[in-house]
């Protein structure tokens, strides 16, 4: 049998601007194919200082020497004359933050393709990992499409999956997405360089969207179940975080526990059940309890519960509420 031919080496462009688009970055420069240039969203204020700095794709650009572009606007004549001159064979995306306009999907002679952190057309959209935790899905993983207009919609090349564990949280499942994803995407476009790729496309029908974090999304509403609330609090760890309130305070919680149910819960959502030692139980709707283990008054530090009940003296019967009415 006549061995199959290497894979002819390709010129990359690439999308991404986070560290979730590391590890595909890092795959794609390791490889034999020649990344040509890389595109990344403008610097902005990071940090507690709130100083402009480049964001990791563009600092590992420059530690290789690849040329990097910033656009404001992707539609800019210059920027796509720079896009043009690359030359460029396909175009890799991964968590780049914005949508690409026709002009830009035209530029690579075999299109673009995307890494997404989601078992696609599940959690379309800018927080994948993040919605996917917070809606108590067992299961996720990555899949490998070619970016079309209409947001995350394109026929899919390739997809792996990746169980959740119950405590896990967005923390946790995203570094792992982003290698397997970096992974898969090796070998698929390996597959479109020797003409293997197939492309199926995804059945509109089932498609969820994944919309942008804010820090309303933190906002706990303690009439839903304890189950539903730690999978908010988890899927939103490590930001912008689950909020309580006591007091005109806000708490930040960052590790909660379900409390399996010996008996109803005869308290209203939101009320303290035990404060004592290392056990701050909250209740929640449908007679549940939320053990809450890591606590972050705001602008100070995280604390275990037995810390926080000692310095904080909350005590049973206590009743977190809603956000002050002139709370950002």
């Amino acid at each position: 049998m006549t061995p199959s031919a290497a894979p002819s080496a390709l010129r990359v462009v690439f999308f991404g601007t986070p560290s979730f688009a590391l590890p595909t970055f890092e795959a794609l420069i390791a490889s034999t194919h020649r990344v040509v240039g890389v595109v990344t969203q403008p610097d902005r204020p990071r940090g507690r200082g709130q100083r402009v700095t480049s964001g990791p794709i563009a600092e590992l650009a420059v530690r290789h020497e690849v040329t990097v572009r910033h656009p404001e606007r992707l539609q800019d004549p210059e920027f796509l004359a720079w896009l043009g001159d690359l030359r460029a064979d396909v175009g890799v995306v991964a968590a780049y933050g914005r949508v690409l306009p026709q002009s830009v999907l035209d530029a690579p002679r075999l299109g673009l393709l995307n890494v997404h952190a989601s078992l696609l057309p599940k959690y379309r959209g800018a927080a994948p990992v993040h919605r996917a935790i917070m809606a108590g899905e067992e299961t996720t993983g990555v899949t490998i499409m070619r970016v079309v207009l209409e947001l995350d919609a394109g026929p899919m090349l390739a997809a792996a999956r990746r169980p959740i564990d119950p405590d896990e949280t967005s923390l946790d499942v995203e570094p792992d997405l982003a290698a397997l994803g970096a992974a898969l995407l090796m070998e698929t476009i390996d597959d479109v360089a020797g003409g293997r790729a197939i492309e199926t496309p995804q059945d509109a029908r089932q498609a969820t969207y994944a919309p942008r974090l804010t820090r309303a999304d933190g906002e706990i509403d303690w009439r839903r179940p304890a189950a539903a609330i730690h999978d908010q609090v988890r899927g939103l760890h490590p930001w912008p975080h689950a909020s309580i309130y006591l007091g005109g305070m806000r708490y930040i919680l960052h590790r909660t526990e379900r409390v399996p149910a010996t008996q109803p819960v005869e308290a209203d959502p939101g009320t303290v059940t035990e404060a004592e030692g290392d056990r701050l139980l909250v209740a929640a709707g449908h007679a549940t309890q939320l053990r809450l283990l890591v606590i972050q008054p705001e602008g100070r530090r995280p604390l275990a519960a037995r810390d926080f009940l000692a310095g904080y003296r909350i005590r049973a019967g206590a009743r977190f509420g809603a956000p002050p009415a002139n709370s950002p």
